[in-house]
């Protein structure tokens, strides 16, 4: 495991509101058994509905790590590979107005946080990225901040899920498996783990 501090590089605006996971990662792409390749199908219909317009298509952004988004971002079904799909296209930060509780639930779960910006910062963010798209972005969860280029801006995150980027404590699954002692003991004290 490891803390998650700051996330710099450079930007994708994807504007809209209420984006839902099946535009996200259509649903005929849940299927496979890993989450291995989810990255290239990101917005797959989107994409092809633009040919060759969609930011996620843009040359110019093939390398960024944050995404801008707005309200709503992630909600309709609870499909984790929402979050899997966005993560394997090298998304390491999103910056929205707001999140389904399930998807942030499972970003956060991925080490992909999700910081909160006002309706205004969101749109001003994105357009600044859009008129100048190589521009330098970060995300501090120390600071609880979104820089872009000259700008900086005030973001929000609930301070359990910052604690645990910050102290390392996001990964649940790998402090399971740092103490297999005390999962064992637990399991056994389990009625429907060793009762049956």
């Amino acid at each position: 495991m490891s803390s998650i501090v700051r996330v710099a590089g450079t930007a994708l605006p994807l504007r809209g509101d209420d984006i839902d996971t099946d535009r996200i990662i259509p649903a005929r792409f849940l299927k496979a058994v890993t989450f291995e390749g989810l990255g290239a199908h990101a917005f797959e219909d989107d994409r092809r509905a633009l040919r060759g317009t969609h930011p996620f298509e843009r040359p110019e952004h093939a390398a960024a790590s944050i995404l801008l988004v707005n309200r709503n971002f992630g909600c309709g079904s609870s499909r984790e590979h929402a979050p899997q799909a966005l993560v394997r296209r090298g998304i390491r930060a999103i910056v929205g107005e707001g999140y389904s509780e399930i998807f942030f639930g499972n970003a956060v779960a991925l080490g992909l946080p999700c910081v909160t910006v006002a309706h205004g910062d969101a749109l001003a963010l994105q357009e600044i990225v859009e008129s100048a798209p190589g521009t330098p972005c970060s995300v501090d969860l120390e600071t609880l901040s979104v820089s872009a280029g000259e700008r900086t801006f005030a973001c929000s995150l609930p301070e359990a899920t910052r604690q645990a980027f910050l102290s390392d404590g996001w990964d649940g699954l790998n402090a399971l498996l740092q103490r297999p002692e005390e999962v064992r003991a637990v399991a056994e004290r389990l009625p429907y783990v060793t009762g049956f």
